[in-house]
């Protein structure tokens, strides 16, 4: 089965937000006062999205905070499913009922 591909969220950041208007990742990174390389590593997927980060796009573009920190959550999540699907067929839930021992009769 092919799978979907799992954007990162510079690939959103570069897509649906610096392209849209027409702005270069040096200029955004000079409106939001970070080094400009911090900006071209999540564009390129090497860096992930941190809540100082987050913070800054999310005031920059008007949008409520965590937009970006979600985004870095899904792909993170998706990524560590695809990877670890092998060792989650070894995780048995926990069953609270089963679970449950009998007191001792006094």
């Amino acid at each position: 089965m092919k799978k979907l591909h799992n954007p990162h969220p510079g690939e959103i950041l570069k897509h649906e937000f610096l392209e849209e208007i027409g702005m270069s990742q040096n200029h955004l990174a000079d409106n939001i006062n970070v080094p400009r390389n911090r900006i071209h590593a999540i564009i390129k997927g090497e860096r992930a999205i941190t809540a100082d980060t987050d913070l800054r796009l999310c005031k920059f573009f008007s949008l409520s905070d965590g937009y970006f920190l979600r985004l870095q959550n899904a792909y993170e999540t998706m990524e560590a499913k695809r990877s670890m699907k092998a060792e989650f067929s070894f995780i048995v839930p926990y069953n609270l009922c089963a679970d449950i021992q009998p007191h001792d009769s006094l």
